[in-house]
């Protein structure tokens, strides 16, 4: 066995996971995730303000003391759509570096395909669409995943990484919350199209579609009621297009007081979380799905696999190489 660690810092959150690592396979975890609000203002000025960096800086010092006492021989640090849109990225890279990790800024499809490895996990040989619907952008990919004594097969027919993310939405089209009605309606306007255009290049659409994110497993929690988040309960629960709109239909008059007061819904993101159920009510509608899959699997999980056959020796499944550092 061996205990790996990985961290995502998204546009949205910052995250941390702990693994003890079999065969590839995750056997023990633990997950630590800080909402730190990277993508503050990225899409409107394209860089990440002193405050953010500081965010995240702050939540890496205690990532980079829970990797140590978790024991972890290596560490991989990925940067997804934030990272990606600002010119001033290096500010943050440094400060990483100066920490122990060596920080690596993705491209949207490396972080489609780690993301579909981590989840499709749960779902060997079965052809499905996954969807990570984040602050700054919503990766999809549709593949299928059939692993083998004679080799893993690892099959994607279709990967995207679009610009529509709940910090982007709101930042780009409400002017406050809760938003106008005209405002929203441009937000859909927006997204649509570009939704429509993904799934019109698949002959056919995959019966199952799962997601992962804040924005799935908070609305969870909040169509649950979970008055204390609980990852076993959420994993492979099931959303339909109906409670997510319902709970639109909620949110799109409160005020960001009254959404953080929600059962489920945590303060920090209470801001975003209205625009992340558009996007996803947005992505159903557009292909054709009346329920979707939320998975607690995503890039992290699929980073941990991807480690494990890096540090074997062997040519990573998904076709990217990870940069590891040892704390």
């Amino acid at each position: 066995m061996v205990k790996l660690a990985a961290i995502d810092l998204g546009t949205v959150s910052s995250r941390l996971l702990c693994a003890t690592m079999r065969d590839g396979a995750i056997v023990e975890s633990r997950k630590h995730t800080v909402i730190t609000d990277l993508g503050e203002g990225v899409d409107a000025r394209g860089v990440f303000s002193a405050a953010a960096i500081e965010r995240v800086m702050d939540a890496c010092r205690e990532f980079v003391d829970e990797t140590r006492s978790y024991g972890a021989s290596r560490v991989c640090t990925t940067l997804t759509s934030a990272a990606r849109d600002v010119s001033n990225g290096d500010a943050l890279l440094e400060q990483l570096g100066d920490l122990g990790l060596e920080p690596q800024v993705i491209p949207g499809e490396v972080e489609a395909r780690l993301t579909f490895y981590g989840v499709a996990h749960d779902f060997p040989g079965e052809r499905i669409a996954v969807a990570d619907s984040g602050g700054g952008s919503t990766e999809i990919v549709v593949g299928t995943y059939a692993p083998s004594s004679e080799g893993d097969a690892f099959a994607l027919e279709c990967t995207r990484s679009l610009d529509i993310g709940c910090r982007r939405v709101t930042e780009r089209f409400f002017s406050a919350l809760p938003p106008r009605g005209e405002e929203l309606d441009a937000a859909v306007a927006w997204m649509r199209p570009q939704f429509d255009a993904y799934w019109r290049v698949l002959d056919e659409r995959p019966d199952r579609l799962i997601a992962v994110g804040g924005t799935v497993t908070s609305l969870v929690a909040m169509v649950h009621e979970l008055a204390v988040y609980d990852s076993h309960f959420v994993h492979l629960r099931e959303l339909t297009i109906y409670q997510v709109e319902n709970a639109i239909a909620k949110m799109r008059a409160m005020g960001i007081e009254e959404i953080a007061a929600l059962p489920g819904i945590q303060a920090k993101r209470a801001p975003v979380i209205l625009a992340g159920a558009v996007v996803m009510r947005e992505l159903m509608r557009s292909g054709g799905y009346d329920r979707l899959t939320v998975s607690e699997n995503s890039l992290l999980a699929g980073s941990a696999a991807t480690m494990c056959e890096a540090m074997a020796g062997e040519a990573p499944v998904i076709g990217w190489m990870p940069t590891l550092s040892a704390l």
